[in-house]
């Protein structure tokens, strides 16, 4: 593939988990976060993103919340649990994204607030239709997806060279 053609990046935040008697990174979903995963991943399936690559955070909700929403998807992509996505920043995210092989045209990232709506927002320079008002409007909830796109090399991502074609929140 052409490292000049759009990728799309999907940031996906986990779905709500449980406040059990154990460390925050080994905190499990709650009933609902089960629920909402699922959807999510019809949600997404139904988005027609021919995923290629998942990066997801090696923190216990985030690895069930991609189990349950991977399940609904009509082709599982390669999956690469990733430490640094735990508690990372939006620029801590984007140096992980440039290092995305180029054959990756779709890549989902499963991970954590407040980086993942800061990376949404930081890597939005423009958006499609309504996308940005719903997202400014609903934030970020737990199992919350937005998809942008941006054209050229992962190594070329960096702040507002993307846009926000859609986004979706189980409170929609």
């Amino acid at each position: 593939m052409s490292v000049a053609e759009s990728r799309r990046i999907v940031l996906f935040r986990h779905a709500k988990a449980d406040w059990p008697q154990v460390s925050d990174h080994e905190r499990p979903l709650a009933d609902r976060g089960r629920m909402d995963a699922a959807v999510a991943g019809r949600k997404l399936a139904d988005s027609g993103i021919p995923l290629d690559l998942a990066l997801c955070s090696t923190a216990v909700r985030t690895r069930e919340t991609w189990k349950l929403a991977v399940h609904e998807l009509p082709e599982r992509p390669k999956t690469v649990y990733e430490e640094r996505i735990y508690e990372a920043s939006p620029g801590e995210l984007i140096a992980l994204l440039n290092e995305t092989p180029d054959d990756a045209q779709n890549v989902v990232l499963v991970g954590h607030n407040p980086g993942i709506q800061g990376l949404a927002d930081i890597l939005a320079g423009s958006a499609e239709g309504d996308a940005r008002e719903r997202m400014n409007r609903l934030g970020f909830p737990a199992a919350a997806f937005a998809v942008l796109t941006f054209d050229g090399a992962w190594k070329s991502l960096e702040p507002g060279v993307g846009t926000l074609a859609d986004y979706w929140a189980p409170t929609e």
